[in-house]
């Protein structure tokens, strides 16, 4: 049998094998587990050669562009996004001379568990750990690393704890490190507005609806999070393609469920977690970016300035850019991760 065969088979394994654990985990059954265990997406990056890679508890997917033995720049996603959050951005980076990886976080596109018996696990130290294995795989020992939403949360974490591994940070929102002593804490009443959708998915009925609804629920929340951006069906449908992941609706339960305090996270990731309850400054060179028209929830820039002592700088985006802000404005994200790998 050949190689790519036997991968192949292995992935079709685990793909099945995770839906019958993402059941257990969260109460999923009949059409919602169908939905969650759906088809391996197959749309390819319009932006660049889609790779495979084992790294730690993960086969993961990436984009690599640019000269192979240039300066590593790292790009990382959030929810419900993908890769293609980057699509403009990495050609700019990698035309500078950059070699550009952009790679599919656990749950999305074509990365994939390596055991069908790990824990379906989302919590903050768990992502993070899962890119500095990807650096591990491909031999990476420092890298500039960029990213919005879940993948500025990684990033600041990265940084945060393994300052060593970080040459610079470019991170939309800022500071996004989750303190697991005060996540349990009631917000201000529109502060719990907002975070509508954690408390949803913190119910059965949510996690049905959301295995049931993802795509829906994924262009609701990119119409929500990013109100002035113009999408075109086209655009949301290659990203949302990426969500169709066999372990996409376990992962995104857990996540929100954890920083809820509504689901329990990994023994091995409590060292990690007590330290970034701490909240750690963050000392490499860093700049923070924020569109003008961010619909989803966000610190303002003057609540999490301190955390940053080393060089840094805080950009504001005007003209209708929302939460997706590589995607919305390509150019001026590229140029921060210039700056501030040039810091």
């Amino acid at each position: 049998m050949m190689v790519n065969e036997v991968n192949q088979q292995r992935r079709r394994f685990f793909g099945t094998a995770a839906a019958a654990l993402a059941v257990a985990q969260f109460g999923l059954s009949g059409g919602a587990a169908a939905q969650a265990a759906g088809p391996q997406s197959g749309v390819a990056p319009s932006f660049g050669q889609l790779r495979q890679i084992d790294a730690g508890l993960l086969n993961i997917g990436y984009v690599e562009a640019g000269p192979a033995h240039g300066a590593p720049v790292l790009l990382l996603h959030g929810w419900p996004y993908d890769i293609h959050a980057f699509a403009e951005v990495t050609p700019i980076l990698a035309a500078a001379g950059y070699r550009v990886i952009v790679p599919h976080l656990r749950g999305h596109g074509t990365t994939r568990f390596l055991s069908a018996a790990t824990f379906r696990n989302a919590q903050q130290s768990a992502v993070a750990l899962d890119i500095i294995a990807l650096m591990d795989a491909l031999k990476i020992p420092k890298a500039v690393i960029g990213g919005f939403d879940w993948g500025a949360r990684t990033a600041c974490i990265m940084a945060a704890l393994w300052p060593e591994r970080v040459k610079a940070l470019v991170s939309v929102s800022g500071y996004l490190v989750t303190n697991i002593d005060t996540r349990a804490l009631p917000l201000p009443p529109k502060a719990e507005h907002d975070w509508w959708y954690q408390y949803y998915l913190a119910t059965d009925r949510g996690a049905a609806g959301y295995a049931k609804n993802t795509s829906a629920f994924a262009k609701y929340i990119w119409e929500t999070a990013s109100p002035q951006w113009k999408f075109d069906a086209a655009t949301f449908e290659r990203s949302a393609a990426s969500l169709v992941n066999p372990d996409h609706v376990a992962i995104v339960l857990h996540n929100y469920r954890w920083r809820q305090g509504a689901a329990q996270g990994e023994a091995q990731y409590d060292e990690l977690e007590k330290r970034l309850a701490a909240a750690p400054a963050i000392q490499v060179p860093t700049i923070t970016m924020e569109g003008d028209a961010n619909g989803a929830p966000f610190p303002p820039p003057a609540a999490y300035r301190s955390k940053f002592t080393g060089r840094y700088e805080h950009r504001h985006l005007a003209g209708g850019i929302g939460h997706n802000l590589p995607q919305e404005a390509p150019r001026a994200f590229a140029q921060a991760v210039l700056d501030a790998a040039a810091f």
